[in-house]
């Protein structure tokens, strides 16, 4: 084959080369939790993780976002889940887990010792770790409250990971953030959730 009949073929190989290896090297974040995670109420594209997916794109961060939230789960239904996850190989993993073990009035005890294992074996696969706290509605009572906001700040600092210490923070006081039921996030409040997020969430993708 000559030079000048090479050339096209050198051309088609490089167009078809460039966007499998531009796709190769894309990092990936799992966004793994329950149905504020999940987008409960809410059109597909309108998650939290979606929002994440396009901030960081307009960052150009070689990073892609995958939302594995699944409404209703516990603490428990994450270590069950986990193998799955750690099966898609991600470099970081965003864990929002413990809103319904809170709701359902769960043992704190449990739910500790539960987030310490999902962590303990993200980090033993050598995964960064973001993890994000909640809160519950007053009427569970000041102490459980307490003992249970305090789980999220107690395993972050025995694991010695990032935390994001609220999911709603500043988020729940503006009119139009939360649905009707009073629980899962609008648009709106998934758009300020992943907004809230990126300060915490970008020191682990350096």
């Amino acid at each position: 084959m000559t030079h000048r009949a090479l050339f096209p073929v050198l051309i088609a190989v490089c167009l078809i080369w460039t966007p499998l290896s531009a796709a190769g090297t894309q990092k990936t974040i799992i966004c793994f939790g329950d149905s504020i995670t999940a987008g409960y109420g809410l059109p597909e594209n309108e998650s939290f993780p979606e929002d994440l997916n396009r901030l960081l794109a307009a960052r150009h961060s070689g990073y892609r976002v995958l939302n594995q939230g699944v409404p209703g789960d516990t603490t428990t239904d994450a270590l069950t889940r986990l193998p799955t996850i750690l099966a898609l190989h991600p470099q970081v993993v965003v864990v929002e887990f413990g809103g319904n073990d809170g709701l359902r009035g769960i043992d704190v005890a449990r739910t500790r010792a539960n987030l310490t294992e999902v962590v303990r074996r993200l980090l033993a696969a050598k995964i960064r770790v973001l993890l994000v706290g909640i809160t519950l509605p007053p009427n569970y009572g000041p102490d459980y409250v307490r003992s249970f906001q305090q789980v999220f700040a107690d395993v972050a600092r025995s694991e010695h990971v990032a935390r994001m210490p609220m999911i709603y923070d500043g988020i729940y006081t503006v009119p139009g953030t939360i649905q009707a039921d009073g629980i899962h996030p609008t648009a709106k409040g998934s758009q300020m959730i992943a907004e809230h997020m990126l300060p915490d969430l970008l020191p682990l993708l350096r």
